[in-house]
């Protein structure tokens, strides 16, 4: 019987080596792969590298704390350092060199984010440098009077600056002459960071020539010799952030000078400063090499993947039943061909094929480990169904031919009868008939031909309503399902009117103009709606084409366009007569139903599939997150209102499997299974194991399916 346990976990980030928190979770740092969302055609899937983000900013943490490299205790303690520094100011006011300035705040004990080594001490910005913006340019004399000159210092705007330690672009062709008066200048090793707008605290750089720069930007010129890298690490930790973002105001956001320059910096001894900054640099070169790696690896993936499965698709690959059951993905996925059959339509299979998809069964739990895999897996999917290599075919199933002439027929009753209007549309084929084999009992027709309507919604702009009838356009099918969540309303009187040349119904199909050209959906709802010119509607014979094969053929026709097929310069859409041109492989009917019926559970299959990957990446997600909490820890708010430190608490709710059960490697499973509502202090103390390995091994029963896979993690 599987046990649950609520896992408290008591992190003490003192016991680790900052080389343990770093090396220990590499594995962790490369695979945590966050997915973002993909637009428009296609099947590449964009992503962003996580837990390699995460690595950087655990990094710089360790940095302005004190736990990335060693103390020395022979170092000049900061406290010095800061008292050079105000003799320092104080004779350049007294030389008229700087403006006697306000007195900053005195830093309270509460105001201390965290505990620093012995010989750091805490300054406010203000303190350790000069702080500046920049000037205001506005953009036609910038183009007009500091564009394209040969000399002069480069002007810096927020463009120019990036969210790391990247160079700015000194090359943005905008120069100030060395003589224009009034220009502030940023003198080389000064700090820039946005202070306003989208990107405040986080677009920040170091200069390494003399700048003029632009006035939502501030410059901080350091006294004495304090490290500007120094600074600039500071400003890219999220602890720093979290400062700066409370700091902010207004409705855009923004930061002042004032309030800028009592923000709070970590200070550790000059030598020190220079030790910190040479480690930060190698460690981020080691991130810049895993980053390296890890996209190889991702694109190799992905290259592999759609080599293998392309492989499938090449022509003349002929067909065999299957009559194996599917007890896994992969079998369920293996192509219904039968090279025993004698009597069957076509002939046996190709040895290239079979060779093809033995090699992606073999390995198919290897390939299909990412969402943009899982994305190609199911197009492949589509196509070996349009194609007549999904399902078997049967001798007993009339000839698509058949049907073709049967659809003929009754668009030709509609039209005597009044039902439908004569429409001697003229348009030319799009794309040619496949050359692909395709099943000698299908046929090819253009869409023109076996539609009865292939239409538009209206091309003028109604007059929108608060409520009434629904009026949607090609952003309501981008999901690739009809939704009325967010769609405009119309009067019924002007409903009225458009549904007579364009009148959606249950059954019909839609396809997106624009936008996301060529998504095709089923109209699966039965109440009155009418369309905007971004839509298409397509109405044909639902007892002669089964809906769900028709949507499915035509999407794979859209898949295959090319930039030919699509007008548009500024605005990209789908003429309606690249639709009615289009040729789509028609199946004998009988067939269809049985392609749409291996469709829907393959799908159901690889959407399956996709939602365990993505509890996986979650679940490496969170680790990532939890790691670096081992450091910020957490702060809370006493009864007295002081800001105490207290240790992170990670709570996550386990559950162990029955598949746990005599395997020698379910070291914390089988600790669970004799505990009772217990925290993961026991469990771990139980364990023998330290905190790293603690985590490498909760992670490898979880991808082993000892433990299934927790929730995110509660952070208290």
């Amino acid at each position: 019987m599987a046990k649950s346990l609520e896992l408290k976990a008591n992190v003490n980030a003192e016991s680790l080596s900052s080389e343990q928190l770093i090396t220990d979770h590499i594995d962790i740092w490369t695979s945590a792969i966050e997915q973002k969302s993909s637009a428009g055609r296609g099947t590449s899937s964009k992503f962003s590298l996580y837990g390699i983000k995460k690595l950087r900013e655990l990094i710089l943490e360790l940095a302005v704390r004190g736990k990335l490299v060693p103390q020395d205790p022979n170092d000049e303690p900061a406290s010095v350092l800061l008292e050079r520094i105000a003799a320092e100011k104080a004779q350049l006011v007294k030389e008229g060199k700087l403006k006697k300035q306000k007195p900053l705040p005195e830093i309270a004990e509460e105001e201390k984010p965290f505990e620093l080594p012995q010989g750091w001490d805490f300054s406010r910005l203000g303190f350790i440098g000069e702080i500046f913006n920049g000037n205001s340019i506005n953009a036609k004399l910038k183009e007009t009077k500091y564009t394209g000159l040969k000399n002069g210092l480069p002007f810096i705007a927020t463009k120019d600056v990036n969210y790391g330690f990247n160079d700015l672009d000194y090359e943005n062709g905008v120069l100030i002459p060395f003589d224009e008066p009034k220009f502030k200048v940023a003198k080389k090793e000064s700090v820039l960071i946005c202070a306003e707008g989208g990107s405040a605290g986080k677009k920040c750089g170091l200069a390494t020539q003399d700048v003029c720069f632009g006035n939502k930007l501030f410059a901080l010129y350091a006294y004495d010799e304090i490290d500007p890298k120094f600074i600039l690490s500071n400003y890219l930790t999220p602890a720093f952030y979290a400062q700066f973002s409370k700091a902010m105001t207004g409705i855009i956001g923004g930061i002042s000078l004032a309030k800028f320059s009592e923000l709070l910096i970590p200070l550790p001894p000059l030598e020190e400063q220079h030790r910190i900054v040479a480690k930060v640099d190698e460690l981020m070169s080691l991130c810049d090499a895993l980053e390296t790696q890890t996209e190889a690896s991702i694109s190799a993936h992905q290259t592999l993947v759609e080599t293998l499965l392309n492989a499938l698709l090449l022509p003349n690959t002929a067909q065999q039943a299957t009559t194996n059951a599917s007890n896994t993905l992969a079998d369920s996925l293996e192509p219904a061909f039968d090279n025993s059959d004698a009597s069957s339509p076509e002939p046996s299979l190709a040895k290239s094929f079979e060779k093809a998809w033995l090699r992606i069964a073999e390995h198919f739990d290897t390939l299909f480990t990412t969402s943009a895999s899982i994305d190609i897996l199911k197009q492949t999917i589509l196509q070996f169904a349009v194609l007549g290599k999904l399902v078997p075919q049967e001798l007993s199933d009339e000839p698509s031919s058949e049907l073709v002439k049967k659809i003929a027929s009754e668009k030709e009753m509609l039209i005597a009868n009044g039902t439908l209007k004569n429409r001697q549309v003229v348009f030319k084929e799009f794309n040619s008939k496949s050359n692909q084999q395709i099943p000698s009992t299908w046929t090819e027709p253009r869409i023109g031909d076996i539609a009865f309507v292939v239409t538009d919604g209206t091309h003028k702009t109604p007059t929108y309503t608060d409520s009434g009838i629904r009026f949607v356009s090609a952003k309501d099918i981008s999901t690739g399902k009809l939704s009325f969540s967010d769609c405009k309303f119309i009067s019924h009187d002007e409903h009225i009117q458009l549904i007579t040349r364009c009148k959606p119904e249950l059954g019909d199909l839609l396809v997106s103009k624009s936008g996301s050209i060529g998504t095709v959906v089923i109209v699966d709802d039965n109440d009155d709606f009418s369309l905007f010119e971004s839509l298409a509607l397509i109405k044909f014979s639902q007892t002669l084409l089964i809906p769900g094969y028709f949507r499915l053929a035509l999407q794979n026709a859209c898949h295959q366009m090319t930039d030919e097929h699509i007008r548009g310069v500024a605005v990209k859409h789908l003429h309606l007569n690249v639709i009615r041109g289009m040729r789509v492989p028609l199946p004998p009917l009988n067939e269809q139903y049985r392609i749409v019926a291996k469709v829907d559970e393959l799908m159901a299959l690889c959407d399956q599939l996709k939602a365990r990957l993505t509890d996986a990446k979650t679940t490496q997600l969170h680790l990532t997150d939890a790691i670096l909490e081992q450091v910020t820890g957490k702060v809370t708010d006493n009864k007295k209102g002081i800001r105490e430190k207290v240790p992170m608490e990670i709570r996550t709710n386990l559950t162990t499997t029955s598949k746990f059960n005599g395997q020698p490697d379910a070291i914390l499973a089988k600790i669970i299974s004799t505990l009772d509502d217990t925290d993961a202090k026991s469990v771990w103390s139980k364990s023998g194991l330290e905190l790293p390995q603690f985590y490498k091994q909760l992670k490898t029963e979880i991808d082993l399916g000892f433990i299934d896979l927790p929730s995110k993690a509660e952070f208290l």
